[in-house]
This record gives C-alpha cells, sequence and structure tokens, in this order.
C-alpha cells in the first residue's frame, strides 16, 4: 500500500498492511536539508522541498502545509516577527484586536490574495503535482481558539470568556468564516485531510470548552467534511478534562499529546476514533533511545488499539536523532493494528 492508501483506509475503517505513521515534522525537515527555517515558512517551494525529503527518508506515510500558527493572523494584518531560523512569532503586546473594537472593520482575508495563506494553498498544489497519490496531504487551518489567541492575546481573551461573551462569539464567527475559505482553497488545492490546530483550548475547562469552543470547532470539522476532506483535531497540551467533548466532533483523527495518556483518550473517546501520538516529543522522542522508543510506542498501542497512527505528542524536535526516527518507522512497518 501506499503511504495515501495505508492512511485512508485506517480512517475509513478498511484492512490495511501495517501501521500508518504521522508525525508533525517541520525544523525537523527543514534541518534535514539544511535550510533555515524562516525560508521554511515563508516559501512553499522550500517547505515542499523539505517535507518530501522526510518524507521519503523515514518512510512516512504523509506530507504537510503544516509550518506556524501565523498565516492567517498576518494576512489579517496582525504584527508578526520573522526569524532567520525560527518559526514566525505573532506580537501579542500589540495584539491587532488589543480594541475590540477593530473586529468590526476587520474582512476576512483573500485565502488566493498573495499573501501568507496563498502560500500554503500554493504548496498544496505543488504537493499534487509532485505526487499526490503516494503520500497523503494534509492542510492545516487554526481552530477558533487559537486564532482568537493569535488575534487577540491569549490572555485577554481568557477574561474575554467571562467579560464579554458577545464579542468572543463573534469573533469566532469571523474566525469561522475565514477558516472556511482558506479549507476551500486548500481542499480544491488537493489536499486529504484537514488539520486543525485549537492549542489554546487546552487551557480552558470543560464549561468554557462546551459553550464556546466545542461548537465553532464542530461547526469547522463538519465544513471540512462537507468539502470532502478528512479531519485531524491538533490540540496540543493537557486535553484530559476536555476529552468527551473532542471525542463528540466526528474528526477522523484525533491528536493526543504526551501530557494525557492515549488509555484515558480511548476512554473519553470511544473505540471507534482514530487516535494518534503521545511520545514525549523531548524526554521519549529526542533524548531517548531507538529501544526505549520502540517500548514506549508498543505502550500507546496497545493502549489505543486497533485503531492507531503512529506519531508523537506534538512537533519532532529539530535535533532528533535520526536513529530516533527510523524507530518510529520500524514499529510502524512490522505491526498491523
Amino acid at each position: 500500500m501506499t503511504g495515501r492508501e495505508r492512511l485512508l483506509a485506517l480512517l475509513e475503517g478498511r484492512a490495511v498492511d501495517c501501521l500508518p505513521q504521522m508525525p508533525i515534522t517541520m525544523m525537523f525537515a527543514g534541518d534535514r536539508l539544511g535550510v533555515k527555517y524562516g525560508k521554511y515558512a515563508t516559501d512553499y517551494r522550500v517547505l515542499v522541498d523539505c517535507q518530501v525529503h522526510v518524507a521519503e527518508e523515514f518512510d512516512f506515510d504523509y506530507v504537510s502545509c503544516i509550518s506556524d500558527p501565523a498565516r492567517e493572523a498576518a494576512d489579517c494584518g496582525a504584527n508578526v516577527h520573522y526569524f532567520d531560523n525560527q518559526p514566525p512569532a505573532i506580537n501579542e503586546q500589540q495584539a491587532l484586536l488589543a480594541d475590540k473594537s477593530t473586529l468590526r472593520s476587520l474582512n476576512v482575508p483573500d485565502p488566493l490574495g498573495g499573501g501568507r495563506m496563498h502560500d500554503r494553498v500554493k504548496a498544496a498544489e505543488l504537493f499534487k503535482q509532485r505526487g499526490g497519490g503516494e503520500k497523503l496531504i494534509e492542510g492545516w487551518i487554526e481552530g477558533p481558539c487559537a486564532e482568537a489567541a493569535d488575534l487577540r492575546g491569549i490572555n485577554t481573551l481568557m477574561t474575554d470568556f467571562f467579560d464579554d461573551p458577545a464579542f468572543v462569539r463573534d469573533l469566532f464567527d469571523f474566525i469561522l468564516e475565514m477558516g472556511r475559505r482558506f479549507a476551500k482553497a486548500q481542499i480544491e488545492a488537493g489536499i486529504d485531510i484537514m488539520g486543525i490546530g485549537d492549542a489554546a483550548a487546552s487551557l480552558v475547562g470543560p464549561q468554557i470548552y462546551e459553550e464556546f469552543v466545542l461548537p465553532y470547532e464542530k461547526k469547522m470539522v463538519d465544513a471540512v467534511h462537507e468539502m470532502g476532506a478528512k479531519v485531524r483535531m491538533h490540540i496540543c497540551g493537557n486535553i484530559g478534562r476536555i476529552l468527551p467533548g473532542i471525542g463528540s466532533l466526528g474528526c477522523d483523527l484525533v491528536d493526543v499529546d504526551y501530557l494525557v495518556p492515549i488509555s484515558q483518550a480511548r476512554k473519553e473517546m470511544g473505540p471507534e476514533q482514530v487516535l494518534a501520538g503521545n511520545l514525549d516529543p523531548v524526554a521519549t522522542l529526542r533524548n531517548g533511545t531507538p529501544e526505549s522508543i520502540t517500548a514506549a510506542v508498543a505502550e500507546c498501542h496497545g493502549q489505543a488499539g486497533a485503531k492507531y497512527v503512529v506519531a508523537a505528542g506534538c512537533e519532532i524536535p529539530r535535533d532528533t536523532p535520526e536513529a530516533n526516527v527510523h524507530a518510529l518507522r520500524d514499529y510502524a512497518r512490522s505491526h498491523r493494528p
């Protein structure tokens, strides 16, 4: 089976020849080709070259358009710092929506308008041109809570949930429409699965999550499904308190970070949810040995059961030894679900 066939089969409940592997690589991928990360994040051709190379080198089953969370925010006009060899970073001290009234005059940016969103769409197109049938192609959009934090500032957003819930819903409405347009452009360009990154959602409790965040995540997930793509939900951090809600979203794949045991995710989200993770990216993957990593993946696989994709809890660190990443491949290729 090709990587694309393998992943689609597992996500659709069909038989596969071995476990798929779908680890997130960004800075690690750039370093494998000796590319400065500033170029990786701002030039789709560089990103595609690095992703194709790392996918072939380590036999990953997919390639990804992911680079950083500042694509949408940058095209909205947020203050973004760019670095030579680090990911772009949003300047929350000068948040675009520090003044809430700015939202009324903010227009949803055109994902094909030549900005950073367009650069990601071009990456999807190039992946498709360079052999989209072999590897699953992943696009990426920011989830409602993460993007709201990017535009408003994360600390301010957390107080907005209590001080001005109507504003939060207006902001989430704006982000939902932006996400729909960005997802549509990437899907039409050729992606197979849409990653939705909503890291800030791990910082809210179940009440706030269920009242504010979950309804908008659900609308995003449903919109992507209606457009014909799969959904991978990625929420970094400790999501233990909101696992049942995440499980109700209907995502095809849910990433589980190392702070939450796979066994807990399986219990809370049920037997049918496909899970990925959840090796500690630093303590286990970067600092471990092939033998210890093999044992850790086997433990995750045992807890997750058949519906499992080999991956770390989050991004593979840039200085991870290649032998450790090969250990992921070796386990995946030698085991069936």
